[in-house]
């Protein structure tokens, strides 16, 4: 292995250490109750190791795979197989997300109740999203040859994004996602054929 991959798989390390202190810390004592100097303790790393991985603050330890959500959002439309819609191809990636996230992630109830209920995690939240929403809806507008302000393009990524929201609490949310994403490649594939 090369310097730079270990060099990667230590930042990786920290950064997966912080957030896992942070969500630990923000569950047992609440968000407003617990500081970036406690996070940085409880991670055995110092506060500017802490600002160097999430430069955007408290918030964003909470987010800790924002970054990596918006690329592979963007993949799903650009590198999806011949023949798929782009709805199908975010369906994919969405659905597989879920799926990780309610199955396999025994904190994940944390996490949302944690959001749900921190007024600045969900203006975060909800500013993350948006920031999301428009690249997605950038890059479905180039995949279809429309204009990058296309209200087509911004309805079905701003839908995209809201559907595993939109099943949350459901009794199968996975077939409640399948679902969704039928309407929405239905009422694509409809739009396109125009």
């Amino acid at each position: 292995m090369t310097e730079m991959g270990r060099r990667e798989r230590k930042k990786a390390a920290t950064r997966q250490t912080l957030a896992d202190a942070a969500l630990r810390l923000f569950s047992e004592r609440g968000y407003d109750e617990v500081g970036v100097r406690e996070i940085a303790d409880a991670a055995d790393v110092s506060v500017t190791t802490l600002f160097k991985h999430f430069p955007d603050g408290k918030e964003a330890l909470v987010f800790d795979q924002d970054v990596d959500r918006e690329s592979a959002l963007v993949a799903a439309v650009r590198e999806r197989p011949a023949g798929q819609s782009v709805p199908r191809a975010l369906h994919r990636l969405l659905l597989g997300e879920h799926s990780r996230r309610v199955h396999n992630d025994p904190r994940f109830d944390d996490f949302l109740r944690l959001v749900d209920t921190t007024p600045a995690l969900r203006e975060y939240a909800r500013r993350m999203w948006l920031r999301h929403e428009h690249a997605l809806a950038a890059a479905i507008a180039d995949d279809a040859g429309l204009p990058a302000d296309d209200p087509s393009c911004r309805a079905l990524a701003h839908f995209a994004l809201e559907a595993p929201v939109l099943v949350r609490g459901s009794h199968d949310p996975d077939t409640a996602l399948d679902r969704v994403f039928d309407l929405l490649d239905k009422g694509w594939t409809a739009h396109r054929q125009k």
